[in-house]
Formats: C-alpha cells, structure tokens, sequence
C-alpha cells in the first residue's frame, strides 16, 4: 500500500536537506535551482551594467583616465561580461529554464518532462559553462565584446577560448531543454488535450525549444573554429592567413538572430497568458497567435543578414535580407492585434501581472518599429554601430523580455511558493522598472542619431546631456528590481497563504494546490474543452 502524503506536502518540503535539491528529477525544483543561478548571474550582469553607466555619466577628465572605470582596456572588460553574462546566462536561459520548466508540465496535464535525469543534467551543464565563463575574470579576462567578433578575438591577448568554450557549453544545455521540451509536449499531454487545446505559452517555449535544437548547433561548431583557429592557428576567420572574417559574421548572426526569438517567443507566450487571465476573457484569434509563433520561428533563421549590410556583402542580397526582415512584423503584429481585441471590451483588471503585460506591449512595440526601421538599409547605415542599435536592442530585450519574465514571476509566484506578496509593492516596482527603462534608453535612439557611437569609452561633451539622463534612468531600474527583490522576500516572510486560483486563471495549473504536490496531478485530468476554458 502506498504511503499517504500529508495535505501541506508539496514539492517544496516533500524532501529534506540541500542534497535533495541538487540530485533532484522534479522538473519543479529543477525550476528554481536555475531561477536562483539566473538570479545570481541577472545580479552580477547588472552592476557591470551600472559601472558602465556611471563611467559615461560624463566625459572622461583625460583620454585615457576613466573616472569609474581605469581605462578604455577595463571599460571594454566591463562590457563584454556585461554583454555575454545578460545574453548567454540571463535572457537566453530565463524564462524557458525557469517558468517553461515549472509549468509546462502542468500546462498540458503531465507529472514531470519526458526526460527528467537529462532535465537535471542540462543545469548541471549551464552551471558548469557559466563558471567557465566567470572563471576568466580571473585569469585575463575578455575584451572582445559579446559577439566574439574576429579577427580581433583570434589577436587578443584576453581568455577567449575559454570564454568560447563556455558559451559552447551552455549552449549544450539549451539543445537539451529544447529536446526535453519537444518530447514532453507531443508524448505527455493529458488525455483530451490535442496540440490545438495547449495553452500558448506552451506553444512558444515549442517553438523556441524547434529554435534551440536548430540554431544552437550552428554557434557551437562557429565558437569551435574561432577556439581551434586560435590554439592551431588554422586559417579559418584570420584573413593573414587566407581567412575570411566575414565568414565569422554569417555564422554568428545565424545563430544569434533565432537567439533573439529564443528570448522573445517565450516572453510572448507569458504575454498571452496575462492578457487572457486579467482580461477575463477567452484570448482572440488562439490559432493565429499560435502559428504565428511558429511562423516567427521559421521566419528568424533567414533574416541573419541585416546584421551586416555594411560588412561588404552584395547590394541584392541587402534588399532580399531588408525585405524578410520586415516579414518578422507580420506575425508579430498578429500577436499585438489579438492581445488588443482581447483587451477590448473585457473586464479588465489592472494588478501587478497585468501591469508588466502592458508595459511589454507599450516597449515592444517601439523596439519592433525601431527594429523595422533598421532593416531599412540606407537607415540602417547611418544607424549601424550607434547608440540607436543598442536602444533598439535593449527596447526588445530588456523591455520585452525582463518585462514579460517580471509579470510572469508576479503572476505564477502563488503557485510556485504558495504565498501571496504586497501588491503595492509589486506595483511600486512596476513604476521605477517601467519608467526607469524609457528614462534610460529612450535618450540612447537621440544619441544614435545624433552619432554616438556605441561601445566607447568616452564621447565629446555634446552628448552630456542626454548620457546623464539615461544613467539616471538606471538608477531608477536597479531600484525597481530592489523593490521587487524585497516583495518577494517580504512574502516569504510574512506567509500570507496562497489561495489554489487568487486571479480566476483558467489554464490547467491553476487546478492544482499551491505549491504544487511533488506529481503534480493526483488523478491524471481528462481536458474536454480548449484553451482557456477548463472549468
């Protein structure tokens, strides 16, 4: 006869001890090990954020002298870690690692992955690519900038193969989520629960999970050749010895474009789920949204060019890649219509979830016109490596994905933990995030126009102004993410019970206690109406 489980046993207390959580198969609590490790890396990544922006708080006394930071060598330091830990370790792993992990499963009625000793072992691989990279801080560093760019990192005197090796490692780790992923959504949903009755967050960490396996192979073998060219001297990216550096480009950019929908197709997902619950409606045009994100998958791995229309590459080939660019906005635009028709007319509630949802739309929608206004190649050029670029970037994925990964947090932070947090808190946090951001990066599109370039170390006193203003602004987001860090920590402490549904969600999850028990499902779910409409 089986053991009765206690009703307060769930999968946070079911075991005992650190061990039990580091040898764990509960996709659940492999779920927080990598929010804890994503959380460390989010903390490290932003102070190197904010020792760059106070460095650029204003021009520099000398040429050489920094006035945080002691030179242009240790400012450029600064950025690649800042670059490479926010990309490889926070936003590409954040939300399918953290969320996708915890509640796919329970989205589609399952007990666990399909795979749950490969589950553990893919964050036993990030941990291990991720402390690679942090190990050559200690030895001499990395200058080369997030992207690796040759020849200049096959010449540096810096630890770029052990930086390479660990980006190649991690991303082992993300080709084994998106394989688990895959799996579990075609083998372990729930009886009844056909691939047109799966919520849309599922059905954009399935497409990021299809982005995962195809694209990640690419960077793995390009970062082997920079490593193999740089310790045998084979001339692949070095054109002194018969290499092409372009080459290096083309490989980076087909991997890194589908990165960038890795980060953004799950935030959509967490998008859709918001819209539905605070809307208190049935999500508009569920089919469209749902193709749409496997059209966006599809659509990423042909527009790699755009990243280098002044690389020398033909002028045929600049409009082809200008003109499949601009077909990313269409199944992104259908996913912005239908959050507003479903928006419209509901019995809208504006708590803190909602409130980042919103946020994300208003900032992604500037980052995908900017992002529109880039593919335009004579845009382009005046625009290419200025400040323009990085706000555009930092509107997508800082705006689109940190927002949606924070109204994500808010929303399922009941049902991971089983405690309510302060919703004024929650809100207040919203603000300085919220406002903090356009403060910061919003100058940055003027000083892209106006030809700042970006990664300097110092600028003429013109750009004063406008960088004083956007170094404030990140005063304003550290502060925010304070306040959020202390909501949360304020709700463990206070232990306000979680009831099993506090937003009237209709997805499969909110079915179940709070936290969830280590199963999930004591009696596997019988679904018998579509998304949305449970009970």
């Amino acid at each position: 006869m089986a053991a009765a489980h206690s009703p307060d046993e769930n999968y946070i207390n079911c075991e005992k001890g650190l061990l039990s959580w580091f040898t764990t198969l509960d996709h659940k609590r492999i779920a927080i090990l990598y929010f804890v490790s994503v959380l460390f890396f989010f903390l490290v990544g932003g102070i190197m954020a904010l020792l760059l922006r106070l460095e650029l708080f204003a021009p520099n006394v000398t040429q050489n002298v920094g006035q945080i930071l002691k030179d242009g060598d240790t400012y450029n330091q600064v950025l690649t870690y800042h670059g490479a830990i926010m990309v490889f370790m926070v936003i590409i792993p954040g939300i399918p690692a953290i969320l996708g992990n915890f509640f796919l499963p329970l989205h589609i009625g399952a007990k666990d992955v399909a795979f749950p000793r490969l589950n553990l072992a893919s964050w036993y691989v990030f941990m291990a690519g991720a402390l690679m990279a942090i190990a050559t801080f200690f030895m001499h560093k990395i200058d080369t900038g997030w992207t690796f760019y040759t020849p200049y990192s096959i010449k540096s005197g810096t630890s770029v193969v052990m930086m390479v090796l660990a980006a190649f490692v991690m991303g082992m780790s993300s080709i084994l989520t998106g394989l688990n992923f895959i799996v579990t959504v075609h083998k372990l949903r729930a009886p009844g629960m056909t691939m047109h009755r799966i919520p849309l967050f599922v059905w954009a960490i399935y497409s990021t999970a299809i982005i995962q396996i195809l694209a990640t192979p690419i960077l793995a073998i390009t970062l082997l050749l920079l490593a193999m060219e740089r310790i045998l001297h084979v001339g692949i990216f070095d054109p002194a010895m018969g290499g092409d550096p372009v080459l290096f480009q083309h490989f980076f950019w087909f991997y890194s474009h589908p990165a960038v929908y890795i980060m953004v197709l799950p935030a959509m997902g967490i998008i859709s789920e918001l819209i539905a619950a605070f809307s208190r409606k049935v999500i508009f045009g569920y089919t469209a949204i749902a193709y749409s994100s496997l059209g966006i998958a599809a659509v990423s791995f042909f527009v790699w060019g755009h990243h280098m229309y002044v690389s020398g590459q033909s002028e045929v080939a600049g409009i082809i890649f200008s003109f499949i660019t601009m077909l990313v906005g269409v199944p992104t635009a259908i996913n912005m219509f239908n959050w507003n028709a479903t928006i419209y007319k509901g019995s809208v509630s504006f708590q803190s979830p909602m409130l980042f949802a919103l946020g994300f739309m208003f900032l992604f929608v500037i980052g995908g016109v900017t992002g529109i206004m880039l593919a335009t190649l004579p845009v382009n050029v005046h625009f290419h490596d200025t400040y323009f670029v990085v706000a555009h970037f930092h509107y997508v994925m800082v705006g689109g994905v940190l927002m949606a990964l924070m109204g994500g947090l808010y929303y399922w932070f009941p049902k991971m933990f089983g405690y309510m947090y302060s919703e004024g808190l929650a809100r207040l946090s919203f603000i300085f995030i919220f406002n903090g951001f356009n403060v910061t990066f919003f100058p940055q599109f003027i000083l892209g126009n106006l030809g700042m370039p970006r990664r300097y170390f110092d600028y003429i006193p013109e750009y004063t102004a406008l960088n004083r203003i956007s170094t404030i602004g990140s005063w304003m987001i550290s502060f925010g993410f304070l306040i959020a860090l202390y909501t949360f920590l304020l709700a463990f402490k206070k232990r306000e019970k979680a009831p099993a549904n506090p937003w009237g969600a209709k997805t499969l999850e909110w079915t179940v206690p709070s936290p969830p028990t280590m199963h999930n499902f004591e009696v596997e779910p019988i679904i018998t109406a579509g998304p949305y409409e449970y009970r």
